[in-house]
């Protein structure tokens, strides 16, 4: 008798893929108006998140930002200010070139885009009511030119270039996230437990799946252009 696959019970749910929330810090959002001025009270870790995240006073009032490189503590947050580390400024209203990050996706959404450590986008154009950004892959796309993100990259990009050096470490991180670790290839599955399981050579039934099947039967081909070997 079989067992669901790693993708089949993360949809069902329990603990062991359920992320634990009640330890993270927060949400990171922006204030739902602009020509605010807020403080900086402390720039902390967040278990839930790569980048640091600023605690930002707005009036009595304190809500979690995306920590950019360069912001420190007492610093000045100016929503629609000057073009400096750690202001949120409409993309309307930011020079070409600049990088940003924490962009919203539609006017007041809050900050939806290069919110992880390192991720950035750059202003590379404008129309009338469009501002084109790109990210660091190529990919490029047009949004409202009153969508805000806040002026630089999000600190901790290196985080990726220190090895794990041990394995309990890796652990322990992926335990923050309650994320699967360490994880069994498909392959080295028996047939039973996985569709890619099993090392025996006799025919095997279309790996073609539809784009619109269930979590635990999209494993293969999700739905591909076409099927075989190229001739």
């Amino acid at each position: 008798m079989g067992k669901r696959i790693i993708a089949r019970a993360r949809g069902k749910g329990g603990p062991r893929y359920v992320a634990p929330s009640h330890r993270y810090l927060g949400k990171v959002e922006y204030l739902p108006y602009n020509n605010a001025i807020g403080k900086v009270v402390d720039i902390v870790d967040d278990v839930g998140r790569s980048a640091a995240v600023a605690i930002v006073k707005f009036d009595g009032k304190e809500i979690l930002h995306i920590a950019p490189e360069g912001l420190s503590v007492g610093q000045t947050i100016k929503y629609n200010g000057e073009i400096n580390v750690g202001n949120v400024v409409e993309l309307d209203k930011i020079p070409v070139g600049t990088k940003i990050c924490a962009i919203e996706n539609y006017p007041f959404s809050g900050p939806k885009f290069c919110r992880a450590a390192g991720s950035f986008a750059v202003v590379v154009g404008k129309t009338e009511n469009k501002v084109r950004i790109q990210f660091a892959r190529g990919y490029e796309i047009e949004l409202d030119k009153n969508c805000r993100a806040t002026i630089g990259i999000p600190a901790g990009g290196g985080r990726l270039e220190k090895p794990w050096i041990k394995a309990g470490q890796k652990l322990h991180a992926m335990m923050a996230r309650n994320k699967l670790y360490p994880r069994t290839a498909g392959v080295a599955m028996n047939p039973t437990d996985h569709p890619y399981g099993g090392k025996s050579k006799r025919p095997r039934p279309s790996r073609a799946v539809s784009r619109h099947a269930p979590p635990g039967a999209k494993v293969g081909s999700i739905s591909p252009r076409r099927m075989g070997k190229r001739k």
